[in-house]
């Protein structure tokens, strides 16, 4: 199995410095009938060494002529390619004369490419119009794709201005980062530059146009785009609170859709100005645009001035719009709207500091700024589940890497498009800003992006920004937080004068061996405490080694990570834990909404990881039935089914848990039942959504039979208003899983012609939902032969929740190995298929298999995924063999209220330490 390749010597990974690229003329004209583009790049370079050589990025371009300008020289040459690095993906141009150091040059480079449908690059897009295929044209340049479309110094430190001049059918749209500064149809003899006369030669009996952008402020390759076709738009704009300038706002679709591009223009308004005001930074873009595409690898990109995602991220059906795709919308907009200030403004000098970027992004864009748009979302509160507890749970492991990851090469830099660069980050700043003060830590993030406006920017830079504005040593505080790997688990012992806590790394497969428990972090503990029945919190008490002593009255209610800010995991004795979870029931408890959800995530974790007992997690659970609110049974509810998933090749095991899920949720469908009545809190709805969910997976019989009725009548009629959507998911999964090649049907027709993007979605984890050998078959061909390159771990993800199909889905990825590595190499998407496709495992024996299919594999590109995954069988399988062993399957037991309750005691945990840990 390959490893990561080591960083070495930096230089070979890295562009030479002889020459800096200053600013572009970058030409493309786009056939969007011949599906190809061909370019022309006029490059001005300092020269800051005497060269004989220039070496910058391309790749997938054919080369056409190139000249450079010397201006020490006053001359002319032809430069020559010597040589192609298709690994490090570089061509070297020879010079027939030296360059002196010193001066100045310009070079000329003609390419041409095509326009092909790996969504990388300048790359296609197609929609149906009137029962024909369409195509337009889009970029998707990050991390290392800009060398796709034309060449260049493709690298985030080497930033430049650019000049983008698009040659397109005169019918059709061009968009760039900058607003148009002139369009005209092309005449021959008439307005054709000299030096584009080759470049349009075959544009002479057709209608054509010429389109110029404005120059763009300095910027990395990487969020340069452009994009061609036949758009439509809907606009807006907004006054910014410190320039006073008014910024046009524009959402652009194929005409299909635009109907369903409102709200997410209408999140973008809200949310710009908002980013303006607290950075205290001018938004300096004379326009934004939003870009909607058909087929797009990741979520959403935030090229400067013209955002591009999916259309599951972006569009809205305002009839038939789902709660938690309005969510999806909001966060993802706003997210993107961030990076103009963390990415583009200020860019990470290199690709290890990818969390600069992504952290801050998710942590503005989707906790602090959409809470003052939508304060009734609680996203703080989500922010837990959604991306702390997944943070969490992807540091637990052996293979984790640390936020800040040393990044050599192409392979390697998609791969840190994870949890960790995205959530941890996000989290690790989330605890630091609860630490210091929301007011004093954005504060500092203003001083961070005054001084490093249109630069580029590294670790220290932030810590400098905010130590200024809060009076802390942020470096020492932080520094392990970004520079090492995973996390602390808190385990809380207690005598007749207080706490010990003590720290240790969390590992998803128990106590960490001592070369793997080196690292002591700044722990903010967060503690909560009673005076007069109300809360304290100790915001200022922090852990700075390796076990400390807090007095403390413990005969009174206290627990750690008040709020659930900090980034670790609390194990306290059983007793203890019931103390707490028991004070969380109460109407009036001290502990809050988000140390409830905190306490579900971590008593399930700690228990899988074998540090303390299932039976105490699942009486905290059991002591929660009465809970009010959606996000804590979200967290019960996600936990639970993963347990579920562990055990899925144990039928009685999976029947048992699952009658305690339904003991727990069918009670909150009967209370709540299926419809959406108007006016409703948000989170009543999301918690019927999320009980129904659940119940019908725990195949409760009244709940699939409702589902099964509601679909029949959509089978029969086309009319879907029986089907809520926020119950479309559930139900189409429901009505595959128990129904037959009628209801197949159905959900395929659903998935061709949906009338919103969650409808495709969801028909897509319908199809992976069959129990039906052949219907799961044709799935597995469906995903060969028709399904959208975008889509595909949606059905890997469907096909892998079901466990009829997961070794079906395990073969198909293996038979179709070389397909599936041609088809993804270089896309995001690869490393989710090594996931999807076998993460779900819970033996020794599949470890081995699965380890050895990938031997004789080139796992470069995939290397990280592949570890965490076999990471995660390994812990699956060692979890199940310590459940055994404890209670010999036998995994009932029965609570006061007759409620079945799983339990198993696994071996004791006691941490390394001179003090004595209480046994479980």
């Amino acid at each position: 199995m390959t490893t990561p390749a080591s960083s070495g010597d930096p230089d070979q990974y890295r562009l030479p410095t002889n020459v800096k690229a200053t600013h572009y003329d970058v030409t493309i004209k786009t056939d969007l009938e011949k599906l190809t583009f061909k370019g022309l790049v006029k490059i001005s370079l300092d020269v800051n060494a005497g060269t004989s050589a220039i070496v910058l990025n391309t790749s997938n371009l054919e080369l056409g002529a190139a000249t450079l300008y010397s201006n020490a020289l006053s001359a002319e040459q032809a430069p020559t390619v010597s040589s192609f690095d298709k690994t490090q993906e570089r061509t070297t141009f020879q010079l027939t004369q030296n360059l002196p150091a010193g001066s100045k040059a310009e070079l000329k480079i003609a390419f041409s490419g095509e326009l092909t449908g790996n969504m990388m690059g300048y790359y296609k897009s197609s929609w149906e119009h009137e029962g024909k295929t369409k195509h337009y044209a889009l970029t998707q340049f990050e991390p290392t794709a800009a060398r796709r479309a034309f060449p260049c110094w493709d690298e985030p430190l080497l930033k430049s201005t650019f000049s983008v001049t698009m040659i397109s059918r005169a019918d059709t749209v061009s968009l760039s980062n900058m607003p148009a500064i002139s369009e005209e149809v092309l005449e021959h003899g008439v307005n054709v530059p000299s030096d584009l006369t080759e470049l349009l030669a075959d544009t002479k009996n057709e209608k054509w146009k010429i389109t110029k952008f404005e120059k763009t402020p300095p910027m990395s390759t990487y969020i340069v785009a452009f994009a061609n076709g036949h758009f439509k738009f809907l606009e807006d704009s907004v006054e910014m609170p410190l320039s006073k300038k008014i910024v046009p706002l524009r959402i652009y679709t194929t005409p299909d859709v635009i109907h369903q591009a409102q709200f997410a223009l209408d999140v973008k308004k809200a949310v710009l100005p908002l980013y303006e005001k607290i950075f205290d930074v001018e938004y300096p873009l004379p326009k934004l645009d939003t870009l909607v595409a058909s087929d797009f690898d990741a979520g959403a990109m935030e090229n400067w001035g013209l955002i591009t995602g999916r259309t599951s991220v972006f569009l809205l059906d305002p009839e038939r719009g789902d709660l938690q795709a309005k969510k999806r919308v909001a966060s993802v907009q706003s997210h993107e709207v961030a990076h103009m200030w963390f990415g583009n403004i200020t860019t990470m000098e290199w690709w290890n500091y990818l969390y600069l970027n992504e952290g801050f992004a998710t942590l503005m864009g989707e906790v602090i700024i959409p809470d003052r748009v939508f304060p009734e979302w609680r996203v703080n509160s989500e922010f837990i589940t959604e991306h702390l507890n997944r943070a969490l749970s992807l540091d637990a492991k052996p293979s984790s890497h640390p936020i800040e990851v040393d990044c050599p090469d192409a392979n390697h830099i998609n791969q840190i498009f994870d949890a960790l660069s995205y959530s941890k980050a996000a989290s690790v700043l989330r605890m630091l800003s609860s630490y210091v003060g929301e007011e004093k830590f954005l504060k500092g993030v203003s001083l961070y992006l005054k001084k490093k406006l249109f630069a580029n920017s590294v670790t220290h830079d932030l810590w400098e920004g905010i130590s200024e504005s809060t009076g802390h040593n942020i470096t020492a505080l932080m520094e392990n937080w970004i520079t090492k790997i995973g996390f602390p688990v808190l385990t809380v012992t207690e005598n007749e004068r207080g706490i010990v806590v003590r720290q240790d790394r969390f590992l998803e497969t128990g106590a960490a061996d001592p070369k793997d428990n080196e690292t002591v972090w700044n722990v903010p503990l967060s503690l909560v405490t009673a005076e007069d029945g109300k809360a304290i919190v100790d915001a200022d008490v922090i852990l700075e080694e390796r076990e400390k002593f807090i007095p403390l009255d413990t005969s009174k209610p206290f627990k750690l990570n008040g709020g659930t800010t900090g980034v670790y995991r609390v194990l306290y004795t059983p007793e203890r834990l019931a103390l707490i979870a028991a004070e969380a029931a109460k109407d009036d408890s001290i502990f809050s909404l988000d140390d409830r959800i905190g306490l579900v995530h971590d008593a399930l974790a700690l228990s899988k990881a074998g540090l303390a007992d299932l039976s105490s997690a699942l009486t905290l659970v059991n002591l929660w039935k009465n809970e009010k609110e959606y996000l804590v049974w979200q967290g019960i509810g996600e936990s639970l089914a993963g347990l579920v998933s562990i055990w899925w090749e144990h039928p009685k095991i999976v029947d048992q848990l699952n009658a305690f899920r339904r003991a727990l949720f069918v009670p909150l469908v009967n209370k709540l039942g299926y419809e959406y009545p108007a006016g409703e809190s948000r989170d009543t709805s999301l918690l019927r959504t999320l009980a129904v969910t659940q119940a019908s997976a725990a195949r409760d019989e009244g709940v699939v039979k409702e589902l099964q009725s509601r679909f029949k009548h959509f089978m029969d009629t086309g009319d879907d208003s029986k089907i809520p959507s926020d119950l479309q998911r559930v139900t189409f999964a429901v009505a595959v899983r128990h129904g037959g090649g009628a209801e197949y049907d159905a959900i395929v027709k659903a998935h061709d012609k949906p009338k919103t993007p969650s409808e495709r979605i969801s028909a897509i984890a319908a199809m992976g939902a069959t129990q039906d050998p052949e219907l799961a078959q044709e799935t597995l061909k469906f995903i060969s032969t028709k399904a959208k390159d975008q889509d595909i771990f949606y059905f890997f993800s469907g096909l892998g929740n079901n466990f009829k199909t997961r070794r079906l889905l395990t073969k198909y990825f293996q038979d179709e190995y070389d397909v599936l590595y041609k088809r993804f190499e270089g896309n995001f998407s690869l490393h989710y298929l090594v996931t999807f496709s076998s993460d779900y495992y819970s033996s020794r024996e599949d470890y081995a298999a699965i380890e050895a299919f990938f031997k004789d594999k080139d796992t470069s590109k995939y290397n990280q995924a592949l570890a965490q995954t076999l990471d995660t069988i390994r812990a699956r399988a060692a979890y199940v063999e310590l459940a055994r062993r404890a209670t010999h399957l036998s995994v009932l037991l029965n609570d006061d209220n007759d409620h079945p309750r799983p339990t198993h005691a696994p071996r004791p945990y006691t941490p390394s330490s001179t003090l004595t840990a209480t046994t479980h």
